[in-house]
């Protein structure tokens, strides 16, 4: 059997490029929605600043390399790019830590290798790895959900807060998260895992505030917003089934293994779940067609092991919410897992 290779990104769809662009950007909108809601309207101010830098960039690249803008602009990559990255910041992150992710994704990760189909990493999870890496602290100051807030923040501050670092009256962002009584600023993730270093039970730190009886407020229904994006994705067959099920299959089965070994120090299944960016990476960040695994059963390789990679790093690690490094180490290892996973010609040229 003959076996034609192509440079990705390998669709099965018929839907053109630039419309299954759209519809991905379209089901992220009720985790968007979910985000804005619990966590304010900078996460608006970010998306509209990362929309608008990822644009400039790519025409920028575009003008440089002496091919058309449009064509390049249209098919909706760089935009997708824009949209996770946006929604993996704190919301209140300084202007120019959007704007340093959208150069890196757009310019060094994606158009330095050839542009779409030839970038080896997913862009936006290369450079949400720079950014936490480069600037830590920003990175990791995510304020606690709107309605802990003994003050909310309205929208003409949070729009303050992201251009200038202080509010209107002279209070800067630090100085705000320090009025916030007894309300911490770290994700769900974090403070369970420094809980635990401490010596508290996964029941005592799940007394705190920013939890309810599953995970952390305003998480789980972030993560059921990206749910609900990403069944509709599947119904569509925009996406391939066999990453989010492989994925949230092996987090669920490695959680569950902790949960039963230690169930006073593990969180448990529905924890890991519905916290940090799970169902985003299950459905929007696994499912890239470029980065990926190509085969069916090397995509469910490929899912299975950034799913184990999430528990061990979350659960192990430094990195609360490891997603990025797991995609971005899974995408190393994509070219030996397309190697050993596609068909081959054996004997009078029967596949196997």
């Amino acid at each position: 059997m003959k076996l034609t290779m192509a440079s990705s990104p390998h669709s099965h769809s018929h839907k053109s490029l630039t419309r299954l662009m759209l519809c991905v950007i379209a089901a992220c909108i009720p985790g968007l929605i979910a985000q804005i809601i619990f966590f304010g309207t900078g996460v608006l101010i970010q998306l509209i600043l990362a929309l608008i830098a990822v644009s400039v960039f790519e025409a920028a690249v575009m003008l440089l390399r002496k091919r058309p803008v449009w064509p390049a602009l249209s098919d909706g990559s760089a935009w997708l790019s824009a949209v996770l990255l946006a929604l993996s910041i704190p919301p209140l992150a300084p202007w120019w830590i959007v704007i340093i992710g959208c150069l890196f994704a757009i310019v060094i990760v994606k158009q330095l290798y050839g542009g779409l189909g030839f970038n080896l990493f997913n862009p936006a999870m290369a450079a949400y790895v720079l950014l936490l890496i480069s600037f830590p602290v920003q990175m990791t100051a995510w304020m606690p959900i709107t309605e802990l807030l003994n003050t909310p923040i309205g929208f003409t501050e949070q729009l303050r807060v992201v251009f200038t670092d202080f509010t209107a009256t002279g209070f800067s962002l630090d100085q705000v998260r320090a009025g916030i009584d007894g309300i911490t600023m770290a994700t769900p993730l974090d403070t369970i895992k420094t809980d635990i270093a401490h010596g508290l039970t996964v029941t005592e730190s799940m007394q705190k505030p920013i939890f309810n009886e599953w995970a952390g407020h305003g998480w789980v229904w972030v993560n059921l917003g990206f749910l609900a994006g990403g069944l509709y994705l599947l119904k569509e067959k925009i996406i391939n089934w066999h990453f989010p099920v492989s994925f949230i299959a092996s987090l669920a089965l490695c959680s569950g293994i902790g949960y039963i070994a230690a169930p006073g120090t593990e969180p448990g299944i529905i924890f890991h779940l519905l916290s940090g960016a799970t169902m985003m990476a299950a459905f929007f960040i696994a499912t890239d067609p470029v980065s990926a695994a190509t085969t069916n059963k090397g995509r469910l390789i490929y899912g299975a092991a950034i799913g184990l990679l999430v528990y061990l790093i979350r659960t192990f690690g430094g990195f609360p919410d490891a997603v990025a490094f797991s995609v971005l180490l899974l995408n190393i290892a994509v070219p030996l897992i397309d190697y050993y996973t596609q068909p081959r010609t054996y004997g009078h040229g029967a596949a196997k």
